[in-house]
């Protein structure tokens, strides 16, 4: 049933929400009637019981499984959604939003606020990942589904699941937490800050005015998904990729040009980000994940108090060459799942391709998320 606070919304367009009834950030200020953009793949089933919301990282947005209108790339997601795929379609509806503070047509920065008749720029409030995950709660209830037959997602995405899990444990019957950790760590928050300075010391940042006054810190921003993309490999994965090969050259110039195939990479890296992404929504989004401690938040600071007791399926998969969300720390966060009686698994995958394994073609991976979803489709009867 669609509480009073809501709208039925159409799949695949722009939900608006917290329509009578405001959503109160954690940073304490209320929003009303705001649009949260997303996609469905599959169709929902008589008694919507096979609805799986797939959770973005960082840079990611809503075309998990479609053509990205501004690149024409692939969804991100696409290796693993799709009718006959891990996700299969043709069994399950598929939900992925765009999160909150982001730039493809949910709630953000970018967006006009209606009390100037401008881009909010710095006027937007400080978001957490819990209100990201409040914010897809409204979503879910929205298209009448009372429990969703699972939430996966990887980084940020993680972060997500965590959060569900944490906050809408009964909402929940199985959880996918992937190269993710219950806090984000001070390495992490460093790296996080380095790309932030890299935005606003570029001159055409304009003290987050930049879209009323036509400028773009394209230059900043392209450094800043630079640094980041650096923490998503591994030293094994550029070493395979890269080495030290020269781009386009027998011998090296003597000069600070693309010398090495490494730094003309990184610098495809950042010209194609800065054509799809908003540098404020860049600012927005990595302080939430800098705020992410979910023992904090939801445990008084001890991490299995943080996590209640249910009958929800939960797995937790790392990768064993992911050094911005290590191994450990997922292990850190099953043995708090444990202390609660949780019924959750453990699985690192073996790859060299660093962070974003969760991403990219890895058979073991694929594996694992099939066989849990079997899992808990055998268990839960899902049709």
């Amino acid at each position: 049933m669609v509480g009073p606070n809501y709208r039925e919304v159409e799949v695949g367009e722009i939900a608006t929400l917290a329509v009578e009834r405001p959503l109160r950030l954690d940073c304490g200020v209320e929003i009303r009637s705001f649009p949260l953009a997303f996609q469905t793949y599959g169709t929902l089933n008589a008694d919507k019981s096979n609805a799986i919301l797939v959770c973005h990282g960082l840079t990611g947005d809503q075309y998990a499984a479609s053509q990205h209108p501004v690149t024409g790339k692939p969804g991100w997601w696409e290796v693993l959604i799709g009718p006959g795929k891990v996700m299969d379609t043709e069994r399950y509806f598929v939900i992925a939003t765009n999160v909150i503070g982001g730039c493809m047509g949910s709630f953000g920065p970018k967006e006009i606020n209606p009390a100037t008749g401008k881009a909010y720029g710095l006027d937007f409030p400080v978001i957490t990942v819990g209100d990201m995950v409040k914010a897809q709660a409204l979503l879910v209830e929205a298209l009448g589904i009372s429990k969703l037959f699972s939430v996966i997602g990887g980084s940020m995405g993680g972060m997500q699941v965590l959060e569900w899990l944490a906050r809408y444990p009964e909402r929940l019957c199985s959880a996918m937490p992937i190269a993710a950790a219950a806090r984000y760590s001070a390495q992490n928050i460093a790296f996080d800050e380095i790309g932030r300075q890299a935005i606003m010391a570029d001159p055409d940042w304009r003290d987050g005015m930049y879209l009323e006054q036509k400028a773009f810190p394209s230059r900043g921003l392209a450094v800043a998904r630079m640094t980041a993309h650096v923490t998503y490999l591994s030293e094994e994965a550029l070493h395979r990729k890269f080495g030290r090969e020269l781009q386009d050259k027998e011998q090296v110039t003597y000069g600070f040009g693309a010398d090495f195939r490494i730094e003309s990479y990184l610098r495809h890296q950042g010209a194609a980000f800065v054509e799809r992404f908003d540098a404020n929504s860049y600012l927005y989004i990595t302080r939430a994940m800098d705020y992410f401690d979910i023992a904090q938040t939801h445990g008084g600071g001890n991490l299995s108090r943080a996590f209640k007791p249910s009958d929800t399926q939960i797995c937790v998969v790392s990768f064993s060459s992911d050094w911005l969300f290590p191994t450990r720390q997922s292990q850190e966060l099953v043995r708090a799942l444990n202390a609660v009686a949780a019924n959750v698994s453990f699985v690192e995958v073996n790859t060299d391709k660093g962070h974003d394994a969760f991403l990219l073609d890895v058979p073991e991976f694929f594996a694992t998320v099939r066989g849990f979803l079997e899992g808990v489709t055998r268990k839960r009867r899902v049709a």
